[in-house]
């Protein structure tokens, strides 16, 4: 009697499996957050490492983004394999630019941080930022194919990216908040009426 395959993984299998077959393709988590790190840096000052690094592991918790990891790295190790028919194993081969499956891949993991985390994947992918670009470039060689790969990295950047200044700026709306809570509505009228004078 054939055993059923396991076909839903938890987050936390998820992470180990997506970390694994991240490693296995020459990336480290720590890469990825560097991205992270140097596309919010321009903005926003002292943001700690470890908060792009947990912002990482978080994007490759999302059951679509561990889908699209699996097949989209999968679909690069067939090509550099020479496992499919017709003009599709050279388009991959050779990452044409008018190829437009691997974009699809990085816009839908960036879109789970709205239209800025796609404007974030956008810039990543134009500029091509630390291990993007060297995934681009070793794609480029004989036996690799990363035309997957390179978005999906960059998409998980731009992600991450983008929820390292969702958290930062919520910090800084609870901390006015907290400001305007210091003062009970009679400070708060007196001030209003003060300022209309």
């Amino acid at each position: 009697m054939n055993q059923k395959p396991k076909l839903i993984y938890t987050q936390e299998e998820m992470i180990k499996l997506n970390k694994e077959t991240l490693l296995a393709r020459g990336v480290k988590l720590e890469q990825i957050a560097l991205i992270a790190y140097d596309q919010q840096s321009k903005y926003t000052k002292d943001i700690p490492f470890q908060l792009c690094l947990d912002s990482v592991e978080k994007i490759i918790s999302y059951r679509d983004v561990f889908h699209y990891i699996q097949l989209g790295t999968e679909i690069d190790r067939l090509a550099e394999e020479h496992q499919f028919r017709g003009p599709i194993q050279d388009i991959l081969d050779y990452d044409l630019g008018l190829f437009g499956a691997d974009e699809t891949f990085g816009l839908d993991i960036a879109r789970n941080y709205g239209t800025i985390g796609q404007t974030n994947f956008g810039d990543i992918d134009v500029n091509k930022p630390g291990i993007v670009n060297e995934l681009n470039e070793i794609g480029k060689l004989s036996g690799h194919c990363h035309t997957f790969l390179d978005d999906i990295v960059g998409a998980i950047a731009a992600a991450a990216s983008t929820r390292v200044a969702q958290i930062i700026n919520e910090t800084i709306a609870l901390e006015n908040l907290d400001n305007v809570l210091k003062y009970d509505i009679f400070d708060l009228l007196k001030k209003s009426k003060a300022t209309k004078k």
